[in-house]
């Protein structure tokens, strides 16, 4: 009979009392253990069992689970006498940024003190020892919500000093999720603050602790050394591109077909590698996110249980506000194209905004896209990776992003794009102004000039995202050569044999964008005729003539912007 599934189920201790489904990764603490770091830092995309990992240590080494051994009978750390004997010995700090989501420096400062505090709280029965004088009870009883941010600072590394006095051994510490407050503090605009505090509080806890036996630290990203790990040289950093703990974090697929056999889901087998593999770690390839195959395995069905498990909202905000190029790369690999860069895996926030490279990695980091193929240099001597999606339920998640994006309150969008189609040039300016004042204000580069993306950008993004729905009929490219130029966007009808799309013939669709220029049009009646006269005279309809197309079954359109308010011409 099958195991049953405790969906969001964390707790190391409960998941084996209750005989819950559970695949085994004792294997981690021996391979962790023998490697000797002293302060390990692993990076693996969101619910890919890092915390339940962490609270398996916590249970493995805490004197908290002294004689429970119970916990690991059967399991791969329980072959080896020396392992048996090392269960439940240590003094363990455990603590979890998972939570600290806040908006604001305060707020998110506020929390880790929490934290902290409630860290104090758990301990605070060895105050009751003689082994302490009256001040170190006094620094002990300072911790909590009011205390100073120095005092918070150096707080676990005084806890450190108290545990080892009180056990005669050196503490392990476990910070789970240490870059949740990081990604938050970039998102609402206060990264510079919290950087200060996260960096005095990583040196005092990990590496100015005289009483540190081991420690480490779980996140999605590996931020920048330069900005939290500046004086944290014993680091051992462990990426997704790192052949460390590969099989450690995430399901290989070995464990998932078994698992798929335990259910009676056999038959199954290639319909799950097609939703759900292509994650990779270090050289192991075929890794599947736990969180949808736990989540299939009880419900039974096909949904994107991983992409849909969080918000996202720092990939779509780094991809909604980037450049032209950055959406067009996205649209390439949407169509299931692989696209080659260079690679940093040094996350820095504050950069993300100017460098297509950086949003690349923080995406590979997240588990949104995979590595191809990695085993060549350019003229640099730097590693070019070849990178596309990880699997078809990402695929997925960023179509349902996208297509979020433009929704209003209305049908505006889908009559914007039947009017394009149709050429109904009254019908197409009525629902673009209805689109463009409902949605320009979540856009905050929308008409900027101070903004680093430039105007025609923006717009040409905007409505390059309308068009996604268009895929099944057309092939969609944009910024292409064609003729003596480049044009923005052409829609061309895999059907060239003039089928019918609500009642019309389904043309081709040659589009200019164009922002004012005060200096050259005083209208933006003046700057869309400049559009179309563009269209023209660089000869963009050559491509699609070139393919077939008969010149009399092509639509040029021209748009013209200013603000929100956008005038479209067509011939």
């Amino acid at each position: 009979m099958a195991r049953v599934v405790g969906i969001g189920n964390e707790s190391y201790q409960e998941i084996i009392e209750q005989d819950s489904f559970y695949i085994d990764k004792t294997a981690f603490i021996k391979e962790w253990w023998e490697n000797r770091d002293k302060a390990t830092l692993i990076t693996r995309p969101r619910r890919f069992g890092k915390t339940l990992n962490m609270d398996m240590l916590k249970c493995f080494f805490s004197n908290e689970y002294k004689d429970r051994g119970d916990l690991f009978e059967g399991l791969n750390i329980w072959k080896e006498e020396k392992y048996r004997k090392l269960q439940g010995t240590y003094p363990v700090i455990f603590l979890s940024f998972a939570k600290i989501k806040q908006t604001t420096y305060e707020g998110t400062v506020k929390k880790i003190k929490n934290e902290i505090t409630n860290l104090y709280n758990s301990f605070d029965y060895i105050t009751k020892s003689d082994l302490y004088n009256e001040n170190e009870r006094l620094q002990y009883r300072s911790v909590c919500l009011e205390m100073s941010d120095e005092t918070a600072q150096e707080a676990i590394n005084n806890l450190s000093n108290y545990l080892y006095r009180y056990y005669g051994k050196k503490v392990i510490i476990l910070l789970d999720e240490y870059d949740t407050p990081m990604q938050e503090a970039y998102v609402n605009g206060y990264w510079e603050e919290l950087v200060g505090f996260t960096r005095s509080l990583f040196n005092s806890t990990f590496k100015t602790n005289p009483y540190l036996e081991r420690a480490i630290m779980t996140g999605i990203t590996r931020v920048s050394k330069e900005s939290i790990f500046s004086d944290l040289n014993n680091l051992e950093v462990v990426t997704t591109l790192s052949p460390k703990y590969t099989t450690a974090f995430g399901f290989t697929e070995q464990e998932v077909f078994t698992s798929l056999d335990e259910f009676g889901l056999s038959d199954q087998k290639g319909e799950v590698k097609a939703w759900y593999d292509g994650f990779a770690f270090g050289k192991q390839k075929d890794i599947y996110n736990p969180w949808s195959i736990i989540n299939f395995l009880d419900k039974k069905k096909y949904s994107p249980y991983w992409a849909d498990s969080s918000s996202n909202g720092l990939v779509s905000k780094l991809i909604q506000q980037g450049s032209s190029k950055t959406k067009i790369i996205m649209e390439e690999l949407l169509e299931g194209k692989s696209i080659k860069t260079e690679l940093d895996e040094q996350i820095v926030f504050n950069q993300l905004d100017g460098s297509s490279e950086a949003i690349w990695s923080l995406l590979l980091a997240s588990g949104y896209l995979k590595v191809d193929y990695f085993d060549f240099t350019n003229s640099n001597g730097n590693n070019i990776y070849e990178l596309s999606l990880t699997n078809f339920e990402v695929k997925k998640m960023f179509e349902k992003m996208i297509d979020n994006w433009f929704k209003t309150r209305d049908d505006s969008s889908s009559e914007f794009v039947s009017a394009l189609i149709k050429g109904d040039l009254d019908a197409m300016n009525y629902y673009i102004n209805e689109i463009t004042s409902n949605i320009f204000s979540c856009f905050d580069v929308a008409g900027k000039e101070e903004s680093r993306i430039r105007p025609e950008s923006f717009y040409h993004g905007f409505v390059l995202g309308l068009m996604v729905d268009q895929s099944e009929n057309y092939i969609i490219t944009s910024n292409r050569e064609s003729g003596f130029g480049r044009y923005d966007i052409m829609l061309e009808p895999k059907d060239k044999n003039n089928i019918k799309y609500q009642g019309s013939v389904l043309p081709a669709i040659v589009i200019e964008f164009k922002v004012i220029n005060p200096r050259k049009e005083s209208t933006l009646e003046e700057t869309v005729k400049a559009a179309l006269k563009q269209i023209e005279e660089k000869k963009y309809d050559a491509e699609l003539t070139k393919r077939g197309v008969k010149p009399e079954n092509i639509h040029h359109y021209g748009f013209a912007f200013k603000g929100k308010e956008v005038v479209i011409d067509g011939k």
